[in-house]
């Protein structure tokens, strides 16, 4: 798109994608986050003292706490401005993406 367009046209287009990605973003973490939690409460609820958890459960429980994560991060980040502590890049978050893709595909095999 840099290379069609000209360099004030292409400021342009970049400065409305922010804006709009500024404006949607938030409303998608906490969403994501609440249904997530939500999801998380209905798959395990309560569970008897003797309960065995599948193979299945535990790669969900840990998807789960992954994302979770991720979405935690980025609501502290987004409303509340409080930067993480310790991973203060992108690497580890695209990881834990990666990782969570991963996971869903190991899931549907199981």
């Amino acid at each position: 798109m840099q290379k069609s367009l000209s360099e004030e046209k292409y400021k342009e287009v970049r400065s409305y994608f922010a804006k709009l990605t500024r404006a949607i973003v938030p409303k998608a973490l906490v969403v994501a986050v609440i249904s997530g939690i939500y999801l998380f409460h209905i798959s395990f609820g309560n569970l008897p003292p003797d309960y065995n958890f599948s193979s299945f459960q535990i790669l969900l429980s840990l998807k789960a706490v992954l994302g979770l994560w991720l979405g935690l991060r980025g609501v502290l980040q987004v409303f509340f401005g409080i930067q993480p502590f310790v991973f203060k890049g992108h690497r580890l978050p695209f990881i834990l993406v990666i990782m969570i893709i991963f996971l869903s595909q190991i899931m549907y095999s199981v």
